[in-house]
């Protein structure tokens, strides 16, 4: 099993946070397709019925994080448009291209991508097939037949890091991701960025642990796919005293919530993607929050666009504005956030739209 890169101890400081919901639900189907509903008034234009088809990452279609949310859509998409859906899973990412290019061949109207890991490959292959249709999550638009789905997760990450700094008990949080690329590392940067703010505005001085974004450096499980990794990373930022962590990594960072479950409530979790509460159900009761990306909601527009016959390349960027990113509920966390910290999330989100409190990752999408 191989080992995690070094965690990077980084003291930092902040202040305020949010609530916008976002929900997901664990998805249904253990095979690669599933039978469509019938021809909704949703779709195409010319009464022609769409075929929505996805190449998963290596998380897989049950990690309760992007893949599954993705899926999510698609079933939407099957639910209320009548589309056919299906889905192909990444073992590793030498599957990419020949996963891509069997949806390909089974003449799919659009091809979702799951991953900005997939961006090579999903280039590659539009190139070589141009009248196909492509969505790709976490990466930009490419060309005449790629559309970019991507989500300024730093935004709402930032809250999420100023709520764990503010529920801290210990003066220690901490953060870890799967790989490290932007739409992971961005998610890093803000939890930083509103730790340090909770520090600067309360006077406090909460450490975080894992990830130096000065440096851009910290602690990468290097896998999606791994809950064992994810387990061990968090008992070790446990056993230094992390008491919140935010866990970066799909499918791993189910291991981070099953180590917070049976730290006797020592820490708890702030999830990614899709509400964890409902989406991670069996490890709700250490799920103070999730920091949402509404990848379900833009694929589902993205299809619905497309049966339409209204696709267009044209990137869709998720922000707090927008309602693309955002914090989930408390759930059974929500009596242990103060009235206080609360209006606080509320005013910073404000704040960041408005451009007052401004967020510097530098994995912010350019779109």
């Amino acid at each position: 099993m191989r080992r995690v890169s070094k965690v990077a101890v980084v003291a930092v400081t902040g202040a305020l946070a949010l609530t916008a919901t976002a929900c997901g639900s664990k998805p249904k189907s253990e095979s690669n397709s599933t039978p469509s509903a019938s021809a909704g008034a949703g779709g195409g234009a010319s009464g022609t019925k769409v075929k929505a088809c996805m190449v998963t990452d290596t998380g897989g279609i049950d990690d309760r994080s992007f893949n599954a949310s993705a899926w999510q859509g698609l079933q939407q998409a099957q639910k209320e448009l009548g589309a056919d859906v299906k889905y192909v899973t990444s073992k590793s990412e030498n599957d990419y291209v020949p996963n891509l290019d069997s949806l390909v061949k089974e003449n799919c109207t659009v091809i979702v991508a799951v991953g900005g890991l997939m961006a090579d490959a999903t280039t590659q292959s539009a190139k070589n097939n141009p009248n196909q249709k492509y969505l790709i999550i976490d990466s930009s638009s490419v060309g005449n037949n790629v559309k970019g789905l991507e989500y300024n997760t730093a935004q709402a990450a930032f809250l999420g890091g100023y709520l764990a700094a503010a529920q801290s008990q210990t003066g220690k949080v901490a953060t870890f991701g799967g790989k490290k690329i932007p739409p992971v590392t961005i998610y890093m940067d803000g939890f930083v960025e509103g730790v340090k703010y909770y520090n600067q505005v309360k006077g406090k001085n909460v450490q975080v642990l894992g990830w130096d974004e000065a440096t851009q450096d910290g602690s990468m499980a290097e896998k999606f796919d791994s809950p064992a990794d994810g387990e061990r990373i968090a008992n070790d930022f446990i056993a230094q005293g992390a008491d919140v962590i935010h866990p970066v990594a799909g499918q791993t960072g189910l291991g981070a919530a099953s180590a917070a479950s049976k730290s006797n409530g020592k820490a708890s979790i702030l999830w990614v993607d899709v509400d964890g509460y409902q989406s991670a159900e069996q490890y709700k009761n250490v799920m103070l929050s999730t920091v949402t990306k509404g990848i379900a909601d833009s694929v589902f527009k993205a299809i619905q666009e497309t049966g339409q016959g209204q696709y267009n390349t044209q990137p869709y960027l998720g922000t707090l504005q927008n309602g693309g990113v955002g914090l989930a509920p408390y759930h059974d966390f929500d009596s242990k956030v103060s009235a206080q910290t609360k209006q606080e999330i509320d005013q910073l989100k404000q704040d960041i739209i408005s451009g007052k409190i401004p967020i510097t990752s530098p994995a912010q999408p350019k779109s």
